[in-house]
C-alpha cells in the first residue's frame, strides 16, 4: 500500500487540458487582486479587530494584525512559487500531491474543503443576520428566520447562496465582474467609516498600548476556549500581554484566509507566471492596510476596556459609545455588501478544490466535468451551493467558525514544507516566482503557522481531530481504491517524466 505516491507536475498540467474537464483562462491581475480583497474584507473587518482588542491584545491588536499579515505573506510566497510552477486548479491539494504524496494531499484537500465549506456557511449565515440588522437599522421589521415545524430556517443564506451559485455556473468572468463592482463599493464604505472614526480618536485610548497580562475569566468551559498550547504546557489561561498579542494574531488570521482561495483560480488566470504573484501580493497589501487602519480607529475611539464590557464588541460598538448612532446604518450596509462577495469567492474556491480532487478519482470523477458552453464545473458548483445552503440555512454552523483558521493554517504548513521538497525533487523547474532567501522563508512560515495553530482554542483542535478521522475513513473506504494514480501504477502505466530544461 503506497500512500506516499506523488503525481507529477506534467501529469497535473496534462489533466487540466483533458477535454470536458478544463477551465477557461479569463482572469487578469486586477481580477485576482480584487478577488483577494473581496474574500478577506467582509463583515469581519468591522468586528474581528474589535473582538481581538477587547479580549486578547488591547490596542496592540494592530501588532497582532501585522504578525498575522507577515505569516500570511510568508505562506503566500510559497503559494506563488507553486502556482507559477503548477498553474492548475486545486491550490494546496495539488501542490501537496506533487511533493509529499497522495495521503497527505488527501488530508490537505479534506482540510481545504473544511476551511471553505465552514467559511462559506458561517459567512452566509451571518449575511442573513446582517440583512435583518440592516432592515432593523432602517426601521423595517424583517426577521432573519422562521419556523417550519420543529426546524428553524434562516432564509437569507438560502437566497444569497442560490444567487451566487447560479452566477458562478454561468461563468467565472461574469462572476469576476460582479465581484469587482461589489468590492469597490465596500472598499469605499470601509474608507468612509475609517475617516469618520478618526475624528473621534483620543490618544489616551491607546494607553497602555500592550495591557499587562491578567488571568482569563474561569468558567466551566474555560478549557474549551483556552489556547491549545496553554493546555499542553499547563500554563494558566491569560488575557493581554504577550500571550494575548499572539492569541489575538491567531484570531485575526481569519482576516487573511482569502489568499489561498485566490490560488485555487490558477487554472483560470491569463499568463499565470506574471498575473498570479502580482494579483495575490497586491490584494494582501490592500487588505493589510485596511485592517490596520480600522483597528487604529476602533481602539482610538474608545478604551479596549469599554469594548470588553460589550456583549459582542465591534466597530458599531465603538460608534455607539461615542454617540454616533447613525454610523451603525452605514456599517450594517458595509457588512452586508462585504459578506456578499466573500460568499461568492468561497463558493468558487470550494468547487475548484472538489473538482481537482475528483479529477484524480479521490472524489467521484463525475464532479470534475465542466459544461461545454461555459467551461465551468457546474455539477461541483451546484453541489457546493447545496452543502453551504443546508449548513447555513438549517444548522448553528457559526459555532464552528474557528475551524476555518485551523484548516487554512494546516494547508499553509504543508505548502511551506512542500516548497522545500519541490526544490529538492525537481531542481530542473524554473517557476516565474521563487521565494527569496533559500529555505529560510518556507521554514519560518512553517514554524509561524504551527505556532498560530497551537494558539487556537482547544475545542477547535477537538473538532479538527474528528474531521480528520472522518476524512481518513472516507479516503480508505473510497479515495484510495478509486485513485487514478494508484490504478495506473497498478496497470503499469508510467506517468509523463520531467520536462527537459532549456
Amino acid at each position: 500500500m503506497n500512500l506516499l505516491r506523488t503525481k507529477s507536475i506534467e501529469r497535473s498540467l496534462a489533466d487540466a487540458d483533458e477535454p470536458g474537464r478544463g477551465l477557461k483562462r479569463t482572469l487578469s491581475t486586477w481580477d485576482l487582486m480584487i478577488m483577494g480583497v473581496a474574500v478577506a474584507v467582509g463583515a469581519g473587518i468591522f468586528s474581528v479587530g474589535a473582538e481581538a482588542a477587547a479580549h486578547h491584545a488591547g490596542p496592540a491588536v494592530t501588532i497582532s494584525f501585522v504578525l498575522a499579515a507577515v505569516t500570511c505573506a510568508l505562506a503566500i510566497m510559497c503559494y506563488a512559487e507553486f502556482a507559477t510552477a503548477i498553474p492548475v486548479t486545486g491550490s494546496a491539494y495539488v501542490f501537496t500531491y506533487a511533493t509529499v504524496g497522495e495521503l497527505l494531499a488527501w488530508i490537505i484537500g479534506w482540510n481545504l474543503i473544511l476551511e471553505l465549506l465552514m467559511a462559506a456557511s458561517v459567512i452566509a449565515k451571518y449575511w442573513g443576520i446582517y440583512l435583518s440588522n440592516f432592515f432593523e437599522a432602517v426601521n423595517l421589521n424583517v426577521p432573519s428566520n422562521f419556523a417550519v415545524g420543529p426546524f428553524t430556517v434562516f432564509w437569507g443564506p438560502l437566497v444569497v447562496v442560490a444567487v451566487f451559485t447560479f452566477i458562478l455556473v454561468m461563468g467565472t468572468k461574469l462572476a469576476a465582474r460582479i465581484n469587482n463592482v461589489f468590492t469597490l463599493i465596500k472598499i469605499g464604505i470601509v474608507l468612509f467609516v475609517i475617516v469618520v472614526g478618526f475624528f473621534y480618536v483620543k490618544a489616551e485610548n491607546y494607553q497602555p498600548f500592550v495591557p499587562p497580562s491578567q488571568p482569563a475569566p474561569v468558567t466551566d468551559t474555560s478549557w474549551q476556549l483556552q489556547p491549545f498550547l496553554s493546555l499542553l504546557t499547563g500554563a494558566e489561561p491569560a488575557m493581554y500581554g504577550f500571550a494575548g498579542l499572539i492569541s489575538g494574531a491567531a484570531l485575526v488570521f481569519f482576516a487573511f484566509i482569502g489568499f489561498d482561495v485566490v490560488a485555487t483560480s490558477a487554472e483560470e488566470v491569463k499568463d499565470p507566471a506574471k498575473t498570479l504573484p502580482r494579483g495575490i501580493f497586491a490584494g494582501l497589501a490592500v487588505v493589510t492596510v485596511l485592517y490596520i487602519l480600522v483597528t487604529l480607529a476602533v481602539t482610538g475611539m474608545v478604551s479596549y476596556e469599554d469594548l470588553a464590557a460589550a456583549d459582542a464588541p465591534s466597530l458599531s460598538t465603538a460608534f455607539s459609545l461615542v454617540g454616533a448612532e447613525w454610523a451603525v446604518v452605514v456599517i450594517s450596509l458595509g457588512s452586508l455588501i462585504g459578506l456578499t462577495t466573500v460568499i461568492m469567492v468561497l463558493l468558487m474556491g470550494l468547487a475548484r478544490v472538489m473538482m481537482a480532487m475528483s479529477r484524480d478519482g479521490l472524489l467521484p470523477r463525475g464532479l470534475s466535468k465542466t459544461s461545454d458552453r461555459r467551461a465551468t464545473p457546474a455539477r461541483t458548483q451546484i453541489l457546493s451551493g447545496v452543502l453551504v445552503a443546508v449548513l447555513a440555512g438549517f444548522t448553528p454552523v457559526e459555532l464552528l467558525s474557528e475551524m476555518i483558521n485551523i484548516g487554512t493554517l494546516s494547508a499553509f504548513v504543508m505548502v511551506s514544507i512542500g516548497i522545500l521538497v519541490l526544490r529538492r525533487k525537481r531542481p530542473d523547474l524554473t517557476p516565474a516566482f521563487r521565494v527569496p532567501f533559500g529555505p529560510v522563508i518556507p521554514i519560518l512560515s512553517t514554524l509561524l503557522c504551527i505556532y498560530l495553530m497551537l494558539n487556537l482554542a482547544t475545542l477547535t483542535w477537538v473538532f479538527f481531530a474528528v474531521w480528520l478521522v472522518v476524512g481518513l475513513v472516507f479516503y480508505f473506504s473510497y479515495g484510495y481504491w478509486n485513485s487514478r494514480l494508484r490504478r495506473e501504477q497498478a496497470a503499469g502505466i508510467v506517468q509523463p517524466g520531467p520536462l527537459k530544461t532549456k
